[in-house]
């Protein structure tokens, strides 16, 4: 006969699994659609080039960038859609399989599959990404930037908090004894 507990453990993990896709979900989604909405803002009340507050070292300055990160890989917008693509799915796969079970790894893989999807979406319209979020000696970034970083820092906190960990290995105990070994008594 099965315990209650025992009875209960597949709805409760049934509704952990149901709990991860959700949480993943609403945090991708929640990531493409700030990130749009912040792009079109800045791409609908700013020129290229301009920055508010201005003279201030933090600030919001209008940018493209049809490269890839701090500017590498300029103007190879179809090779830069295929590596989206690939990542893309790299993302799917380590949401399907990933290095620790708690609702922390869905915000982060959702987070970083948000910012995928965010950057993609300029490239593919666009051809470029429109960039504004501006740091005093560093390149321009976006929301989805932003959300890759947080995504990727969030799932080693959590792998490091969180990860299953196995105990340290000691070495084995022979369980009979070996024919070189004196005898006993």
């Amino acid at each position: 006969m099965q315990t209650l507990d025992a009875a209960e453990a597949p709805v409760r993990s049934r509704r952990r699994v149901a709990l991860g896709r959700l949480v993943f979900w609403i945090a991708a989604i929640g990531v493409v659609a700030l990130d749009q909405a912040t792009k079109a803002i800045v791409r609908g009340t700013m020129n290229v080039g301009d920055a508010w507050p201005d003279g201030w070292p933090v600030n919001i300055r209008y940018v493209t960038n049809t490269g890839a990160a701090f500017g590498s890989l300029q103007n190879a917008t179809t090779f830069l859609i295929a590596m989206s693509l690939i990542g893309l799915a790299a993302i799917y796969v380590y949401y399907r399989n990933p290095p620790f079970h708690h609702w922390l790894a869905s915000v982060g893989i959702g987070m970083m599959l948000g910012g995928a999807v965010g950057n993609l979406i300029d490239r593919v319209r666009l051809g470029r990404v429109t960039d504004f979020i501006h740091f005093p000696h560093w390149p321009n970034f976006n929301v989805a930037d932003s959300s890759i970083f947080v995504g990727v820092a969030i799932i080693l906190a959590g792998y490091l908090l969180f990860g299953e960990t196995k105990p340290a290995s000691s070495p084995a105990l022979p369980t009979e004894p070996h024919e070189d070994a004196p005898a006993d008594g």
